[in-house]
């Protein structure tokens, strides 16, 4: 399905609320803490790739980036109910993203695509890469062959994800990007110049010191941290998984017109 007209910022922003990819989001208040809990108390599921160390072992620190880059609410004593992501932060995280891209397409970089929530954000992806191919850069393939201990790693519409028992799979974790990396390297091949990913794939390659963009919910405040700490270039906040994958077509639109790419439909 073809990519819409680039909306304006403001009509994105509308956009974005009246769809919950933004705004009023479906993950709630005792969620978000939760995760936010783990990763202080080093759970590893909720450290997406990064390495942490002992850095943020406060659960308040990490409410207090999340309310920065993601604009959820502030008030730690505000444990149920729903929470919020800033539309006009993703607006803006778009914006550093495509700034990122435009330097890609620029330099006719190697880019890797993967993503951990194929229901959601694979056309996101899939649109970006077509877009970036068209503009001369070399979208990376991933070695064959590649498995974890959740399924194979699998690459469709020039995206990495996981497969198992014929299906895509949601996945955290950084395992299946730490498999193309290593393979890339064992085949002699260089390692991507960006990688456009999200959950623990994005994480995964920030860590290996690869330039990771990509995007995260309300409820993996890892990447957030990631970008605080320098280790990942640009997280956009959004819900990783609305009712229509279709509904982000319009932000998918916006990011390219920022990174001056061309939709290729």
């Amino acid at each position: 399905m073809p990519i819409p007209g680039t909306p304006s910022r403001a009509a994105l922003v509308d956009h974005l609320i009246r769809t919950r990819i933004a705004g009023d989001v479906a993950t709630p208040r005792d969620n978000n803490l939760s995760h936010y809990r783990r990763l202080a108390n080093g759970d590893r599921h909720y450290w997406l790739g990064l390495e942490l160390g002992d850095r943020w072992t406060d659960e308040q620190d990490v409410l207090a980036v999340m309310a920065e880059r993601c604009g959820v609410n502030d008030d730690p004593e505000y444990r149920f109910g729903q929470d919020t992501i800033d539309p006009q932060l993703t607006v803006d995280a778009l914006e550093r993203m495509g700034a990122r891209l435009r330097k890609a397409a620029a330099g006719k970089e190697r880019v890797l695509f993967a993503t951990g929530h194929p229901g959601g954000l694979l056309d996101v992806h899939r649109a970006t890469a077509a877009a970036l191919r068209a503009a001369g850069c070399e979208i990376v393939v991933i070695p064959e062959g590649l498995s974890t201990e959740e399924g194979m790693v699998f690459q469709f519409a020039d995206v990495a994800m996981l497969e198992r028992g014929a299906t895509l799979w949601h996945t955290h974790s950084p395992d299946p990007m730490a498999r193309i990396l290593d393979g890339l390297e064992r085949e002699g091949r260089p390692l991507p110049n960006l990688v456009v990913a999200d959950h623990g794939w994005a994480g995964c390659a920030g860590q290996r010191g690869i330039d990771s963009i990509g995007y995260a919910d309300c409820n993996d405040p890892a990447l957030f941290i990631g970008e605080a700490e320098g280790t990942l270039q640009v997280t956009v906040p959004l819900d990783d998984h609305v009712t229509s994958p279709r509904h982000y077509d319009p932000m998918t639109a916006y990011l390219l017109d920022a990174a001056g790419l061309s939709p290729t439909g």
